[in-house]
């Protein structure tokens, strides 16, 4: 993706001069009631034009409703919204946009099937007469990337473009739609280092010419980077605001989960914890590799070990536990189980042999959302038994009723619909039925993308614990500090091919970047 110049500059906004001007967005005392659950209770929130204004809080906080409030998406029990001076009732999400408010989600909302200039057009496409005049679409299209600083053709499909220029498409769709406000729920949870920072000038540029701008994230990193003021919610209740610069890191997590972080900082030991490599491994893998996915790479686990694999988005993390686990086919290398050779041709191989994978990717091969809680947790002992033989009443209850409250599973109810669950508690969902099976290897790769800070310490917690009975972990974070936190050995890979092996106790979080971003190949660690 090439940078393109601006042509006109703009003269930046300052945060101060941004707290001083009048809210383009007003809510008071929002109040939203669902059966049994009051959702948010009397959340006050402003919007000034011109600041880039982090929402946090756990999982199930409310961030979601305060938004789909703003957004048209939920209807307001009580409370007022004001936008631009004037108060609004939004009905529809229509109604919202028209008053100036779009929304960029993680998951990007557009066609990947039509052209880039027919998503940023959509419903604006220059006409003449009853007719569209495509060669005008897509010049108009072309100058709204522009004024984003991209340069790309308008008539390609979307979907032939990476994730991070899909939502550069989205918020220049919304700025089509002349938005004085842009939400954006989790923009990076998918992008590497550079698409982030490429994303970050986008939204810098359009804080400076006026935009308000609503960024939801899990990566504390990049709400200091680029907020000016924080809000926090716990439980459907305002917290409070917060220049960015008045709230330190540490206080901002004990405000979101409500506790002080002792708890997390026990965690901080688990790199220190002895491992006994002298008997058989759980997992060897040798030599594993795919033509085209991933070079032959090497693996080893024993028993109660937390192995670590980092590196960048792309560098071959997914792609090697994808095919230790049976997910993709492997065409090189060998895998031993315990000892034993081991031909894993596919999930149900892997765990008809105690191998259990939580993938990255929970919406499409984790959680079925339209299941309940039960359901969903029951599916990986059904899926060792086989069709034939279904898993009984009572065990059912024993075994959901077991990982629901050694999870900490909110709504502790089993027939919840997982879809409506929040992100965190669908992730906990999904480590219950891998658990159910009782496995001797568990790989989680990515399991606390996109979760709050509560729930990722109740998720890392609960690794632990497991680790230190014996269960063999590989775990994947694109959160180096967490790998660093809970491995005790780190597998590095770089360029889809595996680049070496660090004990974790040995290495700092500076060390680790130079390492995946530096180490020759072949040379010592």
């Amino acid at each position: 993706m090439r940078r393109q110049r601006v042509g006109k500059a703009t003269k930046p906004m300052s945060a101060d001069t941004a707290v001083t001007l009048a809210p383009v967005v007003a809510m008071t005392g929002i109040t939203i009631r669902f059966p049994g659950v009051l959702a948010l209770d009397g959340i006050d929130f402003a919007l000034r034009p011109g600041e880039v204004h982090a929402l946090m809080g756990e999982n199930g906080a409310g961030k979601s409703t305060l938004i789909k409030a703003l957004t048209g998406v939920y209807a307001v029990d009580e409370g007022e919204i004001v936008v631009a001076g004037e108060p609004r009732v939004f009905s529809t999400t229509a109604d919202a946009q028209d008053a100036g408010i779009s929304t960029v989600y993680q998951e990007v909302n557009l066609c990947t099937n039509l052209s880039v200039g027919e998503n940023i057009m959509l419903g604006h496409e220059v006409r003449r007469g009853p007719l569209i005049d495509w060669k005008a679409t897509h010049r108009a299209a072309a100058a709204h990337m522009e004024s984003l600083g991209q340069s790309l053709d308008t008539r390609s499909v979307l979907a032939s473009h990476s994730i991070a220029l899909q939502q550069l498409v989205a918020i220049s769709r919304a700025m089509v739609l002349d938005a004085k406000v842009l939400i954006l729920d989790e923009p990076t949870s998918s992008l590497d280092r550079d698409e982030v920072e490429q994303l970050f000038a986008v939204i810098r540029d359009l804080r400076d010419k006026g935009v308000a701008i609503l960024f939801v994230s899990h990566f504390l990193d990049q709400v200091y980077e680029i907020s000016d003021r924080i809000t926090v919610l716990r439980n459907g209740k305002l917290i409070g605001e917060y220049p960015v610069a008045d709230l330190p890191r540490g206080e901002l997590v004990s405000r979101m989960i409500g506790r002080e972080l002792d708890e997390l900082d026990a965690l901080a030991t688990m790199s220190e914890r002895e491992i006994d490599r002298s008997g058989v491994p759980t997992l060897r893998a040798t030599g594993i590799g795919r033509r085209g996915v991933l070079e032959p790479a090497d693996l080893t686990v024993f028993e109660g070990e937390v192995v670590g694999i980092a590196g960048l988005l792309g560098s071959g993390r997914t792609e090697l536990v994808r095919l230790v686990y049976g997910a993709d086919r492997a065409d090189s290398g060998q895998i031993e189980l315990s000892g034993v050779a081991a031909k894993v041709s596919s999930p149900r191989h892997a765990i008809d042999r105690r191998v259990a994978f939580s993938s990255e990717n929970r919406r499409a091969e984790g959680i079925i959302a339209d299941l309940s809680v039960a359901e969903n947790i029951v599916l990986g002992i059904q899926a060792r038994r086989g069709a034939l033989r279904k898993v009984s009443r009572s065990e059912q209850d024993a075994v959901v009723s077991e990982y629901i409250e050694a999870l900490g599973i909110r709504p502790a109810d089993p027939d919840a619909i997982a879809g409506n669950l929040s992100g965190g508690n669908q992730q906990k969902v999904l480590l219950g039925r891998w658990l159910a099976t009782a496995p001797e290897l568990l790989i989680l790769d990515e399991p606390t993308r996109g979760i709050d800070v509560g729930a990722k310490a109740d998720i890392q917690r609960k690794v632990a614990e497991l680790s230190a009975a014996g269960l063999s972990v590989v775990f994947i974070s694109s959160e180096l500090e967490e790998v660093l936190r809970l491995a005790q050995r780190v597998v590095v890979m770089r360029d889809r091919r595996s680049i070496g092996e660090l004990e974790a106790r040995d290495v700092d979080l500076d060390g680790l970047i130079d390492y995946i971003a530096n180490k020759a190949e072949g040379s010592a660690a």
